[in-house]
């Protein structure tokens, strides 16, 4: 029988909408088949060949790729925290700030070293003028000339170190505001006010999570053939989601690799942090697959509504990998068998009690 080539994703099962669905051939197991009392209200589906990509699958966490953690190269005592965790903030807000009355006493003592700076620069240009002329009319040595000359070079360093003096408190004193980085959320709040803020303490955490980040290991023959910019089926917290390849890299431990993916979480389903597993193609095989909405469960058992000549029954089969919307089933059906997809019976409401007339 002639095999059809399909991706094991939720794209490609829209080829096979319609009452005949794709299927790998594969010998039946023994498993219980329990007779249904009347046939089964739903859709046919005759199973045919098929083949798919295998998988690996491969566990990791889902974190955000801009988050930050916060703090100051000043010492000083935090005068304000504006934001709670849990707060939304955008670019640029204000989180917190502290006292910089320090910088302030030193802000008086540069504008005065600047003043000073910028007297002994008029004089020493004043000075130098003066003995140009001189020299000039042959009325001061050359020595005297180069004396001026230096003096004035001393006078403009001087004073550009009071500006770069200046340029430096100016720079000192933004760190007594601390703002957001980037639009996100307020995950750590250390600090609050009066606690003592030291350089390099972190104060505040803030994360970006409308863009998620899967980094798991793998071997090295399992990532030969990934591509940055390639697409792999992905779960956060069990839920499917589509990843992008944003980079393959050693791991830095025999031969395994660490692969990156970025999931969009621009809606905030997912929570940065949550447990999450990777599908990474190996190879190509053949596999049973079914509608999420063709297996019926009891307890731990799974199994389908097949149609038989006798009849429809439940049969249990063993299940592999799944999408959100079809899953393989890795024995307990054959090729050419038909399955039935329920169709949901809505359950009609309780009526309400109504008093009894007295």
């Amino acid at each position: 029988m002639t095999s059809t080539i399909t991706r094991f994703n939720a794209a490609a099962f829209t080829a096979f909408a319609g009452l005949t669905m794709a299927a790998c051939s594969g010998a039946k197991d023994e498993h219980t088949a329990t007779p249904a009392a009347t046939p089964v209200a739903g859709t046919a589906l005759v199973l045919r060949d098929t083949v798919i990509d295998a998988t690996i699958s491969a566990s990791g966490v889902a974190e955000p790729i801009q988050q930050a953690t916060l703090s100051t190269k000043l010492m000083g005592t935090v005068t304000a925290v504006l934001v709670r965790e849990g707060d939304v903030v955008r670019s640029g807000q204000t989180l917190l700030r502290i006292d910089a009355r320090d910088l302030t006493a030193k802000s008086a003592q540069v504008g005065a070293s600047i003043a000073d700076a910028q007297a002994m620069q008029r004089e020493a240009s004043t000075n130098a003028a003066r003995f140009r002329a001189l020299y000039a009319d042959s009325a001061a040595t050359r020595a005297q000339l180069d004396a001026a000359e230096t003096g004035l070079a001393r006078a403009e360093a001087g004073l550009r170190a009071a500006q770069a003096a200046s340029g430096e408190l100016d720079a000192m004193r933004s760190y007594a505001t601390v703002t957001a980085p980037f639009g996100g959320v307020v995950t750590v709040r250390a600090v609050d006010p009066g606690a003592f803020a030291a350089p390099g303490a972190p104060l505040i955490t803030v994360q970006d999570g409308s863009t998620l980040r899967i980094s798991v290991s793998a071997a090295g023959d399992a990532v030969r053939t990934l591509t940055r910019g390639q697409k792999l089926a992905a779960t956060i917290d069990g839920v499917p989601v589509s990843a992008i390849i944003e980079g393959v890299v050693p791991a830095g431990a025999g031969n395994l690799f660490t692969v990156n993916a970025t999931v969009s979480n621009t809606a905030g389903a997912y929570r940065s942090g949550s447990a999450a597993m990777l599908s990474i193609p190996v190879a190509r095989e053949q596999a049973l697959l079914v509608p999420n909405a063709a297996i019926v469960r009891e307890g731990d058992l799974t199994g389908v509504i097949v149609r038989t000549a006798t009849g429809d029954e439940r049969r249990w089969v063993r299940l592999g990998v799944s999408t959100s919307t079809h899953t393989a089933v890795s024995s307990g059906l054959t090729v050419g068998e038909t399955i039935v997809v329920p169709t949901v019976v809505p359950v009609p409401a309780t009526p309400s009690a109504t008093p009894a007339a007295k």
